[in-house]
């Protein structure tokens, strides 16, 4: 099943503006590595999906995989062959709005090495371009 939000307000909602970068989501907090985007795009549900079974696959249960983003936007469209006019299409699938800086992945638990390999595997599979940064200590 596709990671979509369990109830909403509006089912339908207008496409928008990605401008600027990420000021919020944007440092790894959870886990002590994380794949960070570098531009800005959509990440549908499923890229999500494929992409946390990736690296839980491939870290086989070992250490801990935390998803940063969720699909909150809903994106339609018209079947096809219909003529214009009649109204906005029905949702066809949801959406997570990512703007450069913002984490996608994080993972914690497993050395360096492991978490960059699975975290490349995470890459392959979004649409937008990532790299792996890792957790800034804060000395204190």
């Amino acid at each position: 099943m596709a990671m979509m939000p369990a109830r909403v307000k509006f089912r339908k909602q207008q496409r928008g503006k990605m401008k600027g970068n990420a000021t919020r989501g944007n440092y790894v907090s959870y886990g002590d590595y994380g794949l960070q985007s570098l531009e800005a795009g959509w990440v549908t549900g499923r890229q999500i999906e494929a992409g946390r079974v990736a690296t839980t696959h491939f870290l086989r249960r070992e250490g801990r995989v935390i998803v940063r983003i969720f699909p909150h936007k809903s994106v339609s469209g018209k079947p096809l062959e219909v003529r214009m006019g009649t109204g906005k299409g029905e949702p066809e699938f949801w959406t997570a709005v990512v703007k450069p800086g913002t984490i996608l992945f994080e993972v914690g638990g497993v050395s360096e090495d492991i978490a960059r390999a699975a975290l490349q595997r995470v890459a392959h599979k979004m649409p937008v371009r990532c790299r792996f940064v890792k957790r800034r200590h804060v000395v204190g």
